[in-house]
Formats: structure tokens, sequence, C-alpha cells
């Protein structure tokens, strides 16, 4: 495996990534053509196919275990490899690179690397990456809100509805200019030109409101008079899942996340069953947030690395 083979993700691989992920429909939300083209200068991923997988990776300073390497072993930051054998396709890029780690890695790759014969001679370790676990919802759950233990987002809803006369898209080429007005008044209100993260995320959101058109996913944006004042976006990660890649809203406006939310997933996708959330970072509030809807599972991932 020839690792100066690696390239830069562009638009035109939306095909192929596509088709391999139609053969192996993934459960990680990082799994998706939108997530990884727009995140993708931010995390310097590269890619290459091998043994007919699909491998994303990218050097430097990426990794979390493995920077007391000499720096001629810079560490190498993977994410599972796509393919019908990736847990073998792990265990040998382990054996034949220095400085490796697996992020993002889910509950059944995770075992099948625990029960392989090389685990232990690989010494490898595990850490489970609590941050990053993708909190995932039944959608009739987040469209109906029932019963008692909904009362509070029920209630936040039904504020903003009643409080505000509003205009509810589903995002066109038409409204891309608002929807990215709306992004821009967002991270300025949250002090991103001093916050690095918010500056990143901000580079990644523009990549792919700028590409709407190309990469097809499909989001909603809600407006009261002439503000905008929430805005969201996601695509299909498997059959029956969605994902939520993005969203966003202005707090001003009581309810807006609540309402944002549930007229996206009512207007959306009819046949979708489970929406994926993405993962709370570690924050709070974020936290928070995304329990209040009683996830109906959790999508554990781990980093899987060498020890020495």
């Amino acid at each position: 495996m020839d690792l100066d083979k690696g390239k830069a993700i562009e638009l035109s691989d939306k095909p192929l990534f596509d088709n391999y992920f139609k053969k192996f429909p993934p459960e990680i939300s990082e799994f998706s053509f939108t997530n990884l083209f727009m995140w993708r200068n931010s995390y310097k991923f590269l890619y290459m196919e091998y043994e007919e997988h699909l491998i994303l990776f990218s050097r430097g300073s990426l990794g979390k275990y493995t920077h007391n390497l000499p720096k001629e072993n810079s560490s190498l930051f993977f994410l599972p490899p796509i393919g019908r054998n990736p847990v073998s396709l792990m265990i040998q890029i382990f054996q034949n690179f220095q400085g490796v780690e697996f992020h993002r890695v889910p509950e059944d790759f995770t075992e099948g690397i625990i029960n392989s014969e090389q685990f232990s001679s690989l010494n490898l370790e595990i850490v489970e990456d609590r941050n990053n676990w993708d909190y995932v919802y039944e959608v009739e759950n987040l469209k109906t809100l029932p019963g008692n233990r909904y009362r509070q987002n029920r209630r936040w809803l039904n504020k903003f509805l009643d409080n505000f006369q509003f205009e509810f898209q589903l995002i066109s080429d038409e409204v891309i200019e608002k929807v990215k007005k709306l992004q821009v008044e967002w991270w300025l209100k949250r002090g991103g030109e001093e916050d690095a993260t918010l500056e990143e995320e901000q580079k990644a959101i523009y990549e792919a409101l700028d590409n709407f058109a190309e990469l097809k996913y499909k989001g909603a944006l809600l407006c009261i008079n002439d503000t905008c004042a929430a805005y969201t976006f996601g695509e299909m990660l498997n059959p029956d899942t969605l994902v939520i890649h993005i969203e966003k809203a202005h707090k001003e406006f009581e309810g807006a996340y609540q309402a944002i939310n549930n007229l996206f997933l009512k207007n959306c996708c009819e046949d979708v069953l489970y929406v994926n959330r993405e993962q709370d970072l570690g924050i709070p509030g974020l936290r928070r947030a995304k329990e209040s809807y009683k996830p109906v599972h959790m999508v554990k991932k781990s980093i899987i690395y060498q020890n020495g």
C-alpha cells in the first residue's frame, strides 16, 4: 500500500464515494460524501482505493496518541476502511505502518479487532470516543413529540409556532444566498472571528452551501419577515436513516431550533425511519439538547492505536 498515491477529495469524486456507500451502507455520520467534502480541508483528508476498499486518511497532527513519535514517523490518522473486509485491512495497516490511529471506529469493527488473532501481538489500545458518538432517533417521535417525556421539547416548539409568523422553505438554488447570510450572522454573533473552531466550521459550511447543486443534499430555511431565523441540512446516510449535518438558529427567536428540526422532518423525507443527529463533541449544552430528544440508540465509536 503506497500512501503517496493518496488524492485530495474533489467534487468529481462524488460518484465513486456514493457507490461505495451504496454497496456498504454506513452507520457512522462521517460517511457521507457531503460531510467528507465539506470538512476535507480542515482534516486534510486524502483517499485511495486499495484491494476493493476505499481508504481515507490524513497525515500529521490530527492523531491524539502518537505525538511522541519522531518527526519522520508522524502520525497517520485513518477513518475505518469502506469495503468487504475492513477489519482485515485495518490489521494490515497496523502491521505495515508506524504511528497509526483509526478514529470513529464503530462497535462491530472494534469487536472484530479485539477478536482477531493479531490483537495482542500488535499491542493495540482502544479508547471510547464518547464525544463523537452519534445520536439516533425515531423520526416519528421527533415529528409528533408524543407524551410526557417530550413535554419540554413540545413547549419550546409551540412557543415558536404561537409567537411568530414564519415562512418555511426547503432549500433550493433560489434561497441559498439567504442561508449563507443567516450563517454569517450566526457566526458573527458567536464571536466566530476570534474562535478557531467556529472559523473552521464556517469554512466547512460554506463549502457545502457553495456546492449545493452538485452535492444534492436536502435542507430547510425558516424566516420571519425579512429576517431568517434558522436553517438545517442533511442527506441520506443509509436506506432508512437521514443524517443532519448542520442546524443553526438565532437564539432571540425562542423555539427556533425546535421548529426547524420538527418542520424539516415533517416536510423532508416521508419514508425515513431514523435520523442521525451526529455527535455532541463533549459540549455540555449540546449534549443536554441531544439527550432531551431521547435517542433510541447511540452509534458508539472508538479510537484504536498502537501502544509504543
